[in-house]
């Protein structure tokens, strides 16, 4: 038995919100989707259509000014969760920092994860460690260090790592998910508080629809660090 909502604001203050996104939610224009357009929430960060879970939105131009320096000076802290289908492989590194180069094929809409610099390419990282794993998939917790598009699905698609998360066919995955989502949240932020300086906002989101993979993940995460998942 799943449960599912419809967009849930997690977090709320005079100057931002984070929303816990749903599949297909665009992030470039969410006040239009969630209101007709009649509020101004900006946003300073994006997620991909099918990724799920925190999205931080401004809600003056003085506040998206302050989040976006924020997010450009690496003054937010990012953590995801990501099913991906068990490797063949059996080598894989309990937890690792991944460093790529990635290059951005606009025609495509997908970016390439290269092992060395190669001009075009900007920088990539992110650190992974294994939570748990079920039958037939690992669950990962991702620390995103750098921002780049498409990022943790193209690193963990790289030929030296070859990973491929649920549901996510463009970067490799065997099979779609059910409404054309993928197995990625974003499950915490943490950002400077833009009414309180030297102040940092935590917020933390379970996915909208908590099915038996998710619920499953959560439990992992419990085992893992006791008392995180509330």
């Amino acid at each position: 038995m799943s449960e599912a909502q419809d967009e849930q604001i997690v977090f709320e203050n005079k100057a931002c919100l984070v929303l816990n996104k749903r599949a297909g939610l665009s992030s470039q224009n969410p006040g239009q989707q969630l209101s007709g357009g009649g509020s101004l929430l900006l946003p300073v960060h994006r997620l991909d259509m099918p990724v799920t879970g925190c999205l931080l939105l401004a809600k003056t131009r003085e506040a998206a000014a302050f989040l976006s320096s924020a997010f450009s000076g690496s003054l937010v802290e990012k953590r995801y969760w990501a099913i991906v289908e068990s490797p063949d492989r059996n080598d894989l590194p309990e937890s690792a920092e991944l460093i790529h180069w990635l290059r951005f094929d606009r025609d495509k809409n997908k970016s390439f994860a290269k092992e060395n610099e190669e001009r075009g390419c900007k920088k990539a990282v992110l650190r992974y460690c294994i939570a748990g794993a079920g039958k037939n998939y690992l669950f990962l917790e991702i620390d995103l260090i750098t921002g780049r598009h498409h990022q943790i699905r193209a690193q963990l698609a790289a030929k030296d790592i070859d990973l491929h998360i649920k549901g996510d066919l463009k970067y490799g995955a065997r099979r779609s998910e059910q409404g054309g989502g993928i197995r990625l949240h974003a499950y915490s932020l943490t950002f400077p508080n833009p009414l309180a300086q030297n102040e940092k906002i935590e917020v933390k989101t379970l996915p909208p629809v908590m099915d038996a993979l998710w619920t499953a993940f959560s439990q992992a995460m419990v085992v893992k660090t006791p008392g995180v998942i509330t």
